[in-house]
């Protein structure tokens, strides 16, 4: 679900007979649920309205989701081979990461959406 740049990922809950959504790419955090799709669809943008709103009573500039910075932790010894495997194919590290994730994202087979419940 996106709405005004902001994307919702939704679980159900079986028992409960409910939809569950949360923003994601925030360390705030924008919560909605519904019983029908047309109700979460709307709880999800009242949500993001509320959020907005709130973050400028404060005076402060809402989160934006993913900015596109990322920081990665690797051992040291992924780091080195890494870093000289980019330049052996002569491109920055940042550019041969990225081109990685661009490979993987690609591959259908492991690009699958997965869906979870609530126990």
């Amino acid at each position: 679900m996106k709405y005004k740049g902001y994307n919702g990922q939704v679980t159900y809950d079986e028992e409960a007979k409910l939809f569950h959504g949360e923003v994601v790419g925030l360390r705030d955090v924008i919560t909605f649920q519904g019983t029908s799709v047309a109700e979460l669809e709307q709880a999800f943008k009242d949500s993001v309205d509320e959020y907005l709103d709130y973050c400028k009573e404060l005076g402060r500039a809402p989160e934006k989701p993913f900015s596109g910075k990322l920081i990665l932790r690797l051992s040291p010894e992924m780091h080195e081979r890494a870093t000289y495997q980019a330049k052996c194919d002569g491109v920055s590290l940042n550019a041969w990461l990225k081109q990685g994730i661009q490979q993987l994202l690609a591959s259908p087979a492991k690009h699958k959406p997965t869906y979870r419940k609530h126990a």
